[in-house]
């Protein structure tokens, strides 16, 4: 079975807030592409809400759907990060990231409580962002030739590609990322130009 060309996510940033009974819960969502993205987005969140009783959050990446994490951050099991993984997955996304945080209100609000809110809070913030569908890449180093600069990064915009790290010198070395699609045309294309060298792996 071919994998897909394409995955659903968010398009932008959002923030939610749900309150029940005292307790406010804030929602961010996040498209992400990397656990180091999810990392970095968890340490700013701590940062900015450092008063907050609970950090809890889940995120899925990938295609195979066996990249995700949960955490409830204290709440008793199974009320925060599994209801929040639900929203992410009865929407079909991925690469995607939503945080909760919560400051206690004075009231407990009980299990089935904490799932609604949790819920509600993810639901309230992915209904404040698009969905949009984005191509599976490839991840391609590519080594070159300064004087072939100008071919290579020709190729690069006009394949759409995003360049994730490069090297200008007068040996150049680039990351880029290529639509899975369009990687066998630009291998095809790079090939003629000589002195050209690129090597693959495949992520969403």
């Amino acid at each position: 079975m071919n994998e897909p060309d394409l995955y659903q996510t968010i398009a932008q940033p959002s923030i939610a807030e749900f309150k029940d009974r005292g307790s406010r819960f804030l929602a961010y969502a996040y498209p992400i592409k990397t656990v180091e993205d999810f990392k970095e987005k968890l340490q700013l969140l701590k940062k900015e809400h450092p008063k907050a009783v609970h950090h809890c959050f889940a995120y899925r990446l990938g295609l195979d759907g066996n990249n995700y994490r949960v955490s409830d951050d204290g709440e008793p099991p199974g009320t925060a990060g599994k209801p929040i993984l639900g929203q992410l997955d009865s929407k079909g996304l991925t690469n995607t990231l939503i945080i909760v945080v919560r400051y206690f209100g004075g009231t407990l609000l009980g299990v089935p409580g904490l799932i609604n809110a949790y819920k509600s809070a993810a639901s309230m913030a992915l209904q404040l962002t698009p969905f949009i569908q984005r191509s599976v890449t490839v991840t391609c180093q590519i080594t070159f030739d300064y004087t072939q600069m100008n071919d290579v990064m020709r190729w690069i915009k006009a394949f759409n590609c995003e360049v994730v790290k490069q090297e200008m010198q007068l040996f150049c070395k680039l990351v880029a990322e290529v639509p899975k699609n369009r990687i066998n045309e630009l291998k095809q294309l790079l090939s003629d130009v000589r002195g050209v060298e690129i090597s693959l792996n495949t992520q969403a």
